[in-house]
């Protein structure tokens, strides 16, 4: 069931990675992480991301890239050069700020995701939305946001990173959602998250979050990478990324 590859974004470290960002990739490769997804490339160019990445037996899973950025024609060029060079066949959007979340804000959206997904499509480049809480607020017509962007953008162009904390947050079923875009979800983030009433960022294995679940549903979905990501821990973020890494491992030695 997880005979996937296993990535890092690399958000879960961004306070480590600030201060040392080769050092840090280098502990990520130690504790056994396949792949990274970037959020930043510690002002490295291609060539020497490769490099290092070559050096340390990591793939560029993907990177997450600001909307702003995508919408500027020359600067997802540049992108989506960098991907190439560095090997990287995912780019995704992660995030949207508060101030572009209306009904109208979504709706202006999806000819943004048609063009950017079309120009990565090109490129041999998936182009995915990664998902939070907020786009599962229905609106005035009962749709969620999150269904709206994928129900109108091209399949083929605009893919989908679910987020299952956010979504098991939002209420809803991870599983659900992926079995029902089972063709457009080439990464998942993995998360976990704690069964009080704070539900607060958990280490794989330890909440609440119908991991068997979603492991079974990749089995039937074109699932490429698993990203583990921890926003924020209670523990230091290398000791959380290390604990999420080692179960999903032994649930791959289980169930493989």
């Amino acid at each position: 069931m997880t005979n996937k590859p296993i990535a890092l974004q690399m958000y879960s470290l961004r306070e480590e990675s600030q201060k040392d960002f080769l050092g840090t990739l280098s502990k990520v490769a130690e504790m056994g992480y396949e792949g990274i997804e970037f959020a930043g490339y510690g002002e490295l160019s291609a060539e020497e991301l490769k490099r290092e990445l070559d050096n340390l037996g990591l793939k560029a899973a993907s990177s997450h890239v600001p909307l702003t950025t995508l919408e500027d024609e020359t600067e997802l060029a540049k992108i989506i050069n960098y991907q190439h060079v560095i090997g990287s066949k995912n780019i995704v959007c992660p995030f949207l700020p508060p101030d572009r979340r209306s009904k109208e804000d979504y709706y202006n959206l999806i000819p943004i995701l048609n063009r950017v997904g079309e120009q990565c499509f090109n490129e041999g480049i998936n182009f995915s939305y990664h998902n939070h809480d907020f786009e599962l607020i229905e609106l005035e017509n009962g749709k969620f946001p999150l269904e709206l962007l994928l129900e109108e953008t091209n399949p083929q162009w605009v893919q989908t990173e679910f987020d299952i904390y956010w979504l098991t947050k939002a209420g809803e079923n991870p599983v659900e959602w992926i079995n029902r875009y089972h063709n457009r979800t080439p990464l998942v983030h993995l998360k976990d998250m704690t069964t009080d009433g704070e539900q607060f960022f958990a280490e794989l294995g330890t909440g609440g979050v119908d991991l068997d679940g979603v492991l079974k549903q990749a089995s039937k979905s074109n699932v490429e990478w698993w990203v583990i990501e921890q926003d924020q821990s209670r523990r230091t973020p290398l000791e959380s990324v290390k604990i999420s890494l080692d179960y999903l491992k032994t649930k791959s030695l289980v169930n493989d």
